[in-house]
This record gives C-alpha cells, structure tokens and sequence, in this order.
C-alpha cells in the first residue's frame, strides 16, 4: 500500500510533507513534553471546545491525535440522483430549486426542507433540528451543494435528512471537494468540520513529536510504518485506501497503532517477567514429606499432571523464584500438583500460603489438604475473615513458625499476618484477585515461589494478556474416573423432563443441584429465584430433603450446609452461582441450571463441573426460556457439542467478548485505545514477539527507557508499576 509523499517504514521520517510544517519552531513553542500538553495549545481550541472534549476524555494533544475516526465517507464518487441507490450513503451534485420550513401535521413540529435538482432528478434535503439563518443561507435557491448521506424514501419522493452539505464555488467547481472525508465519533457542542480543523493543526504543530517507542531496528525487521505515518493515515487517508475504509475495516495504519499499544503492553509483562528472574529465590527440593505422598497416592497422575509436577519441580530447584501458571480444564488435577509443590516447601523449612477467592473454596482446600498432610506431621490452619478471638493464636503460631501450610481467602493479605519464613504462595482462580493482591501476598515473604491455578479456560490470546508474566503449563488431559457430563439444553416447557431425572436420581441415593441466576424473582423480569425454586421443589418432592444456599449467607451458614450436603444429609440444593468453583461433591450426578441463557458458556462450564466427580454417570440440563434468541440457543448447544473448556472459551469470548467473561479490571487487561484482544489477537501475537526480540537485544540504557514508557503509560491506571 503506498502512502502519497511518503514511502513506508523509518524512510518515511525524513520527507516533507504539510502536516510538518513549523517543525523548526515547535521545540521552541511547546519544549519537548508538546503532546502531553494541554488540547487548549492547538489553535481553534477554547475553553468551551476544551470542555466538550474533556467530556470525552481527550485533555491533551495526544489525545486528538488518537481520537480515530470511527469511518469516513467517499466524497470522489458522485452519484446523479436518478442513480441513487436507497438505503445507502450517496453523494451528489445538485442546485436548490426551492427552500421552506414548514411543520408536521403530526408532531406540530418545524423542519426545514429543500428540494434539489440536477437535471436528472430531484432530491429533498430535510433538517428537523436547524438554525434558520444558516440553513436560508446554504439553501438560498439556485446555489450548486454537493451533498452527502443515506438516501431514504418518504411516499413517492427520495429525501436525504440531515445531510452533510458543502457550498459549491461554481469558478472552481468540486475541486478539493472531492476527498475521503473522516467522521469523528460525535462529540456534543463540537462539530465535525471542527474536529477536522482541530485534527489538522494537531498535526501541522506537533506532528514532529510523535515518536514510537518500538526501536527502529524492530520496525526495520517487520517492515513497519512510522507511528507518525500510522496516525496521519488514519485522520487524512490516501485515496488508493478508499477500498479498505468501509465502516470496522482494520487497515494497515490502523493496525500499526494498535501494534504501538500492544507491544508496550508487552513489554511491560515481560519487564515485570525479567525483574522476577533477577530476584534471588529460595532453592527447594522434595524431600521425605512429597516422597511418602507420591508413595500414599492411590490412584496415578495423569500424563499431564507429571508435566506439570516436573516443571515446578524443575522451578523451585532453581536459585530464582518460581512464577508458575497451572492452567487446566475443571477436575483435571491442578490442586493435586499444587499440594505436592507444598510437601516439597514443608519439606525444606519453608511455609505455604494457599490463597483461594472464596471461604467456600478455602474451607474445601483446607478439608483437602488436612485430610492428606495431617498424617505427614504439618499443621494447617484456615484463615478467614471472622475468626473472633481465636485469631490472635492463630496469627502467633504462623509468625512463630509453628504452623506449615495456611489455607485462606483475603484474609492473609492483612498487613497483622506475618510468616516466619514463607517459600510458598499458591492462588487459585488468580483472575479473580488482580496484580495487586498477588503482588502483597508475595510481599509476606523474601521472594517466595507463586504458583498459580486457574480452571476458568482461556484462551492462548487472552492468557496472554491476563498471565503474560507467569510460565505457563497447560494440563489438557483428566484422571481416568473423571465422568463425562451429558449435556442437554431445554426449554422451561420441557422443564418436567428434568425434573423428572432429579426424582430419578435421588431415588437411586444419589444427589442434585439446582441453580439460579439469582437468589430473589426480579421486579420486570420472568426469572425465578432460588427461593422460589426451593418452594417450587418442595411441593413437587415433599419427601425430598432440599436446601438453600446463597452468596448473602454468613460464611457459618454456608460452610454448614456445604458439609450437610457433603455428608449425604440433603437430596436437592438449590443455590446461586456461589457453587461456581470448587465445591467437591463426588456422590452429586445431576445439574439443573434455570435461565441458563443469562449465564456466559465458560461459567456453565464451570457450573456443571460440580458433577461428575464420582464413579456414576452425570447429566445436566440448562433450562432456557422458549423466548430466547437464535444467538443465545447457538450459545447453548456448545455446551452440548464439547466438554472441552478452552473451546468453549473461543466461542464465550467471540460471543461474549473478554471484559464479560473475567471482568476487565479484576483481570489486569487495560483499556486500550484501539485495539481489540479478541479481533486483533494476530497483533497481539506480533507484538509479543516483536517484545521478546527488544527485551533480548536491548541495552541498559534502551531498557530504562522502556521502562520509563511503562511506567509512564501504565502505573496509575493499571498499578504495573506496583509489582515492577
């Protein structure tokens, strides 16, 4: 693709072009921090303008230069009105043959409308919002307009409303009028023409500012474009490009800024990687604590389990800390590599901290991990919020050494929780803490292994972005007495049919959930509540013994019916989506999932992992209203087509999209001006190798300015800064 004046990549940067011009004084005018100066530097630009702009979030030059049209509208291509083609944008040439305002016999509202003729044919121009003045002014009869819009039908007539309307110098014709035009998001109170003038000057000032922080070197080996030419080409397009603009078309100057962004991203994951790896660690070795396990184990771990338990071997042996992801499907035996990591900490002196984001979860890692490591001679203790005053012991048999493994929640990252030598940290479900809660629970010890577990399944992309600092070990394969669940979606009509395996089931002795999008039926909506379910369930099995539990119970409560349930002491428990991971129920075999449409795939997913924990065959039925949309039943049968998790991801994610899916805060994954993690996940891919070939060849000097770059774009609103 040619670039008019300019020719592609760093040789690009010498030429001279009008957006350049004043270079020699913009030093002198703004100093060296000109784009990160204040829009109001950019002439045209005035308190009210700087106002409606702040509103958008755009307070500095940069900030207009980044501020892409979200399309552009070809104006060389000029339709005669019998040509016109209904329901699309048309531009033509026409003279006003007359011009009114008039009122709606419906509405008694004023519009103005003019006709316009080009020998061809005529057209109505109409504005229902209007100054008076300036539409007498450009409809003045006999003046030639070139106008521009979608082009509707009203009764017989074509009538364009609300075109975009130039005044045609008849001396000079259309030329100069006939260009790519950008159409800015709208911003209330600035006009378009405004934003292009504003645009424009942004350019001809400061456009000798724009630098890149990717090195030359690494845009020379990818045949990249300037920064500077991405942007200009973005806001002023070539006309060889007119074929690529239609409206979400990712073009080469487009993909070149959101390469800007994704590689610094990049590079502040891998920083974050380099900075881990020059911290001196504590070498660990399995001992007699994860021989006797090994040897105690009766059933054999999975192919994918010995990779994984080999790989944090390998870590914990070396003189650098251990930043591990164990990322795997629901049951496929992360927790089980986890606890051999803690007998091989135990084994060398150290203490383990077993961070999980719930107590329901907590209290089942503690049950597990007490129930195998009791008999090897450790304490465990659980930590939670309201320990009352059995805490302060608690918290002095941690500091004093006296305690091996510490099972919790937040409650660890307490600043009164102090270990005596912590080597340790594992977290499951990370996605659900964020960089900073990682970060201080790392802080409680002198450069810990962490090792992290995640069973949410995603995909390699947004694994990426989400765990781009850790080492990744993927277990793909399940224990041999992992159930397959048979799945099946079907309509709240249907809804007897599941029931009637639920009553199948229980008379076996076997166990059930039911799950509900929400605990109370909502005001304006048809959904029903676990409450209304659990009354609903015990009319149609009186004999049945069924349960509730809810994300609003106190932590007691909970804990006492998870083990009534656990025990065989409840048939049915209904509950909100509080059981979404891991609650271990071996003897449960049926799900039931009301208003599964309401659920995202990856979280069903998980949902449904609750059963088929045991030896006996399991189903699950998601229950959706017969009102559901084709969309939402073709998100459905995935789950009925694969029970591989990382499938079902791509399809959540494409559909759901990644902030819906793991909460874009919560994950770490920016904002990013541009780019898209799921429609640019080629770029991503680019940018992370175009990351690892600087971070490799960089210089001390060329890492501190990357550094500086990170620090810059990321700290304040990502906290980067805090674990870099």
């Amino acid at each position: 693709m040619k670039i008019i004046g300019r020719t592609r990549g760093r040789k690009g940067t010498g030429a001279v072009d009008r957006t350049l011009q004043g270079r020699a004084t913009v030093q002198e005018e703004h100093g060296e921090d000109g784009l990160r100066g204040p829009v109001t530097r950019i002439k045209g630009v005035g308190p009210a303008i700087a106002k409606a702009l702040r509103k958008r979030g755009i307070v500095s030059v940069e900030d207009v230069l980044y501020f892409i049209p979200v399309r552009y509208e070809d104006k060389r291509v000029i339709r005669s009105i019998s040509e016109v083609v209904e329901g699309e944008e048309n531009v033509v040439v026409a003279r006003v043959v007359e011009a009114k305002s008039s009122c709606s016999r419906f509405t008694r509202k004023r519009f103005y409308q003019s006709r316009i003729d080009d020998g061809t044919g005529t057209l109505t121009i109409k504005w229902f919002r209007f100054n008076k003045r300036w539409a007498g002014s450009i409809c003045r009869k006999g003046n030639l307009l070139l106008a521009s819009g979608p082009v509707t039908r009203f009764g017989a007539e074509l009538q364009m409303v609300h075109p975009r309307i130039t005044v045609i110098d008849e001396d000079k014709g259309t030329e100069g009028l006939a260009v790519i035009v950008p159409i800015y998001p709208e911003i209330e109170g600035v006009k378009q023409g405004v934003l292009r003038n504003i645009t424009e000057e942004a350019f001809r000032v400061f456009g000798a500012h724009i630098a890149s922080t990717i090195p030359v070197r690494i845009e020379a080996a990818h045949d990249l474009w300037t920064l500077g030419d991405g942007l200009r080409m973005c806001h002023f397009p070539d006309p060889e490009m007119a074929g690529y603009l239609e409206k979400g078309a990712r073009t080469v100057c487009h993909s070149r800024i959101i390469l800007e962004e994704f590689f610094l991203f990049q590079i502040a994951l891998l920083l974050k990687k380099k900075d881990i790896r020059k911290e001196k660690g504590i070498a660990l070795k399995p001992g007699r604590c994860h021989a006797h396990l090994m040897a105690s184990l009766p059933f054999s771990l999975t192919e994918g389990q010995k990779r994984a338990v080999a790989e944090i071997g390998r870590d914990m042996a070396a003189n650098e800390p251990m930043n591990r992801l164990i990322q795997g499907d629901v049951g496929c035996g992360k927790t089980m590599c986890a606890i051999l990591a803690a007998c091989t900490a135990v084994d060398n002196g150290s203490q383990v901290a077993f961070m999980a984001p719930t107590e329901i979860l907590a209290e089942q890692h503690y049950l597990n991990l007490h129930a195998m490591l009791e008999q090897l001679g450790m304490n465990i203790v659980l930590m939670r919020g309201n320990m009352g005053a059995g805490r302060r012991s608690v918290l002095k048999r941690v500091a004093g050494g006296d305690v091996q493994v510490v099972v919790g929640t937040h409650a660890m990252l307490q600043e009164d929780v102090a270990f005596h030598r912590l080597g340790l940290v594992v977290i499951d479900e990370q996605h659900r803490f964020g960089v900073i809660q990682r970060s201080l629970l790392k802080g409680k010890g002198a450069s810990p292994d962490v090792l992290v577990m995640s069973a949410t399944p995603i995909p390699r992309t947004l694994a990426m972005v989400v765990y781009g600092d850790l080492d990744v070990t993927l277990i793909t394969d399940m224990p041999a007495c992992r159930q397959k669940v048979r799945t099946e979606v079907v309509t709240d009509r249907e809804r007897g049919r599941a029931l009637d395996a639920v009553r199948d089931e229980v008379k076996k002795g076997r166990q059930a959930f039911v799950v509900s999008p929400l605990l109370e039926e909502s005001e304006g909506t048809n959904l029903t509540g676990a409450r209304e379910s659990l009354v609903q369930l015990r009319s149609v099995f009186p004999s049945f013994r069924i349960g509730l539990l809810h994300g609003k119970m106190k932590a007691e409560e909970k804990e006492k019916v998870m083990l009534t349930f656990k025990e065989g002491l409840i048939d049915v428990l209904v509950c909100t989506t509080v059981i979404e991971v891991g609650i271990d129920v071996p003897n449960a075999t049926l799900m039931l999932v009301e208003h599964a449409e309401r659920f995202g795939l990856s979280q069903l997913h998980q949902l449904r992992g609750r059963v088929g924990r045991g030896p006996e065959a399991s189903r699950c039925f998601l229950i959706s209203s017969e009102r559901r949309t084709g969309n939402a039943t073709k998100r459905l049968r995935v789950l009925e087509r694969t029970g591989d998790g990382f499938v079902i991801a791509e399809e959540d994610l494409k559909l759901r999209g990644s902030g819906d899916m793991l909460g874009v805060r919560q994950a770490g994954i920016p904002d990013f001006r541009l780019g898209d993690i799921i429609r640019d996940a080629d770029l991503m891919s680019r940018a992370r190798r175009m990351a690892e070939e600087t971070i490799t060849s960089a210089d001390s000097e060329e890492l501190a300015r990357l550094r500086a770059a990170v620090e810059e774009k990321w700290r304040e609103r990502f906290h980067f800064g805090d674990v870099l």
